[in-house]
């Protein structure tokens, strides 16, 4: 048994605006309700859901954009900022070559600068930037079966065999967990569902009582983050 990762879903005030958002940044088709469809280099969707839920700190999970030369990555850096986005200062220093900004909605994503080598061949979405401990990364390398790409200094990354962007964990401490996460990933079971959930559970995750879309089974990881296992997706 496994799991596929469908998509990343980010909770929205505004679903449909945000989401037009993210499809002008990355260049993504958008589909029916709220989805953006992946291009050739990456595998999961990214989704908009409804939430009237304040953000109030920093999310767990961030975006890191790459880009392949300096004049791209202020390209992308403009573009951004012409469909709503804004420039955001959380501590970085001058001399670090990446550009933070926030989405319309003060979401934080990175545009990395041409040459880092850890984004190397991965796509344009390179990676999903959390917070999250050592462990929460061999449980999901287990969950996907994807191999750890990474793994140094408290510090993890797992990558899809097939390439495409890296989902990474910065290792402690910990921030303190928001009581519902604004970006969860949602899972499709390549077989049976609840046979799916009783493997993840022996991994350690833990059946949450509630979820935010009827139909889905919620779960959380060993760092408390929510997760779904989707019964039903579009095509």
């Amino acid at each position: 048994m496994a799991t596929s990762l469908y998509a990343l879903s980010i909770d929205a005030k505004d679903p449909a605006g945000l989401a037009r958002f993210w499809a002008g940044v990355l260049g993504w088709e958008q589909a029916d309700g709220n989805e953006l469809l992946p291009d050739e280099k990456t595998s999961f969707r990214l989704r908009f859901l409804p939430s009237d839920v304040a953000k109030d700190r920093p999310n767990q999970i961030h975006l890191h954009l790459t880009s392949e030369t300096p004049e791209q990555q202020q390209e992308t850096v403009a573009r951004a900022l012409e469909l709503g986005g804004r420039h955001l200062d959380v501590g970085q220093k001058p001399e670090e070559g990446h550009i933070v900004l926030a989405d319309p909605e003060g979401n934080e994503f990175c545009v990395i600068e041409a040459g880092n080598n850890f984004l190397k061949d991965t796509a344009f979405l390179g990676e999903l930037a959390g917070d999250g401990s050592r462990a929460v990364g061999y449980f999901w390398s287990k969950v996907l079966d994807w191999p750890l790409v990474w793994d140094q200094d408290d510090e993890t990354a797992v990558q899809a065999p097939t390439g495409g962007p890296k989902v990474a964990w910065g290792g402690g401490p910990v921030a303190p967990k928001a009581p519902k996460n604004r970006l969860h990933l949602d899972l499709v079971a390549d077989g049976d569902a609840e046979a799916e959930v009783e493997r993840l559970l022996a991994l350690g995750a833990t059946r949450l009582d509630s979820g935010q879309e009827p139909g889905a089974i919620p779960m959380a990881d060993l760092d408390g983050n929510e997760f779904c296992i989707l019964t039903s997706t579009r095509a």
